[in-house]
């Protein structure tokens, strides 16, 4: 693949703007490694906390119009049992970012600890699960959650720090900046949307919690709004997901601000190789407009 590609997001070097997404594929060492090797530029996790957590039951995903519903309940081992899984992951070649949540700033410090100590390229922090109570997009949702969360982490590892938000918000921008001013280096836009689905034969709620997250195309035109907002009020990188399906997509996600993006649902749909598919698409594209480097059109539907 061309230099055209190379990207460096708060100090991490990414052979290409892709990046598999937390919660998809992340729950093992040689998944993360799959992925790599099948072209992503980095890996995240599946979000991780402090202890192991078995998560809602089922039904906990369904698919619908565009997209999946899903409300897993966080099921993770706990970071502390994660730890070995991470030099698997790394054979694979590219940047290993691990997702954590928690339900203080101080199960983020702690769960960040662990996971630096592990070897993790970077910190993505999940302020964002939009159906698990008093963590996630509770609070995301609050600009003085979000800065302390940032606060103790960046106080504890000296990682890159990604910061998950929340779209089940009234103002994106006002918790990006709340993020930025307490340290965050880049932040990654967006989680899933808050929803749910009935099944009218039965009139019950589809979903074992009832309410989930949609992710997929879906909403995509959400994420690509959110990206523009966050990058017009932000001076460090923002990270597009939500529906990134084909290159147009992530093209599309670039040019209101991302400078990467990440890659979930469609890996349910398409399988691993829609990193290949992307990655090349975005090269085609950079090289049929005369663009000698991805980093050129970032942002460049702010100039109109």
């Amino acid at each position: 693949m061309s230099n055209r590609l190379v990207t460096e997001i708060a100090g991490l070097k990414l052979a290409n703007p892709t990046m598999l997404a937390a919660g998809i594929l992340g729950m093992s060492g040689s998944s993360l490694k799959r992925a790599a090797e099948a072209g992503a530029g980095a890996v995240i996790t599946k979000s991780l906390g402090l202890k192991p957590r078995i998560g809602y039951s089922n039904p906990t995903l369904v698919q619908v119009d565009c997209g999946l519903l899903n409300a897993m309940g966080l099921p993770n081992p706990g970071v502390h049992h994660f730890v070995e899984e991470i030099s698997e992951a790394k054979k694979g070649g590219a940047p290993v970012i691990i997702s954590i949540y928690g339900f203080s700033s101080e199960d983020f410090g702690e769960a960040a600890k662990v996971a630096a100590e592990a070897g993790a390229d970077a910190l993505e922090l999940n302020v964002s699960c939009p159906h698990v109570e008093k963590t996630g997009s509770e609070i995301g949702q609050s600009p003085q959650l979000v800065a302390e969360v940032v606060e103790k982490v960046k106080s504890i590892v000296n990682k890159p720090v990604f910061v998950k938000l929340t779209p089940n918000v009234t103002d994106i921008t006002e918790i990006a900046e709340a993020a930025v001013k307490a340290g965050a280096d880049t932040i990654t836009a967006i989680n899933t949307v808050r929803a749910m689905a009935i099944n009218v034969e039965t009139t019950r709620p589809v979903l074992a919690n009832k309410v989930g997250g949609l992710s997929g195309p879906a909403i995509k035109p959400i994420a690509i709004r959110c990206v523009y907002e966050v990058y017009r009020k932000v001076n460090i990188p923002v990270i597009g997901c939500g529906g990134v399906t084909t290159w147009q997509d992530a093209v599309e996600f670039m040019l209101a601000g991302a400078s990467a993006v990440q890659i979930g649902t469609a890996i349910a749909f398409e399988g691993l190789g829609v990193f290949k598919s992307i990655v090349e698409g975005i090269d085609s594209y950079l090289e049929n407009m005369n663009f000698e480097s991805v980093k050129e059109i970032v942002g460049l539907s702010h100039r109109y």
